[in-house]
């Protein structure tokens, strides 16, 4: 035995020190640094690195959520643009909030409401009525045009818009601006008193009910009854000197389908309130304003 003693597979050397107390003290005495230092050489390698875990954090539900919550705005936002845009500008310029009563008493304030196609001649026919009878004309197709024009409006571009394809301005821009004149007029004079002719307007049934509830009831309407091959050879007669950009031939087309469609039924409407006077406009101007004085006289009085 005290020859070079064979080598041993590591499990027979074990048991054999575990076979011999003697062995195991000394061995183990000897062995046990060893092993301790052949553990710690074994684990240092991964001792800065943590021991694998089942609990790792998920991050696709986070980003599911940001995914459905980016959708969801981008949703939102697209929708508000579909919306329609609320009328929101200076004072001045803007609808005013809802009234429980109108701006304007009746017994204060005369209006009278003068309608027709276009090119039926109202305008003409108020002209006539402002120098012989002291009235006020208040069109809405000028304060319109005047608005488009005007440095810094709001709805220049918008109302530019709607006369050139022959459609209804929205309603609240056209009663503010009404409004806004008549209450300039009667400061002016210093008086809550007066008479105002408006031409061209209401041209929808909501106008008509709108003016009425926030501005002022009408007295009564003129209505200026022609037939359309007229009307449309005066404005096109008419687009030749007055620099009108709806004074032509496809503008016009459009302006006769809207009146029919939107407008008649306001002068049937308040036809049967028995505040309509039809005059026929195919005569000359001084004709038609000898029937129009007599309609007025009529209806306010002689000294209308």
């Amino acid at each position: 035995m005290a020859g070079r003693m064979p080598l041993l597979p590591a499990r027979l050397g074990v048991s054999a020190a575990r076979s011999s107390p003697r062995a195991s003290s000394s061995s183990s005495s000897l062995t046990a640094p060893c092993a301790l230092r052949q553990q710690h050489q074994h684990r240092r390698p991964y001792s800065s690195q943590p021991s694998p875990r089942n609990d790792k954090v998920k991050f696709w539900p986070f980003i599911a959520v940001i995914g459905l919550g980016t959708l969801g705005y981008m949703g939102l936002v697209n929708r508000r643009k579909d919306m329609p845009q609320k009328l929101d500008a200076p004072v001045g310029e803007l609808p005013a909030p809802a009234k429980s009563t109108p701006t304007f008493s009746p017994s204060d304030v005369t209006v009278v409401f003068v309608l027709g196609g276009p090119g039926a001649g109202k305008g003409t026919q108020c002209s006539k009525l402002v120098q012989e009878h002291g009235f006020t004309h208040l069109s809405a197709g000028d304060l319109l045009r005047a608005e488009q024009e005007r440095p810094g409006s709001q709805f220049g571009e918008l109302i530019k818009s709607y006369i050139k394809d022959g459609l209804i301005v929205p309603m609240e821009v056209t009663i503010q601006l009404l409004e806004n004149a008549m209450t300039e007029t009667l400061q002016k004079t210093g008086s809550t008193k007066g008479r105002f002719l408006i031409d061209g307007f209401p041209r929808k049934m909501d106008q008509a009910v709108k003016f009425e509830e926030s501005v002022c009831p009408a007295k009564m309407i003129l209505f200026f009854d022609c037939p359309e091959e007229v009307m449309e050879s005066r404005l096109l007669e008419r687009g030749k000197t007055s620099g009108r950009s709806d004074d032509n031939a496809e503008s016009i087309r459009k302006r006769f389908h809207t009146f029919i469609e939107t407008s008649m039924p306001v002068v049937d409407y308040f036809e049967k309130e028995g505040k309509v006077v039809k005059l026929d406009a195919t005569p000359t101007p001084d004709q038609v304003f000898v029937k129009t004085q007599q309609a007025l006289k009529d209806k306010l009085g002689a000294n209308f």
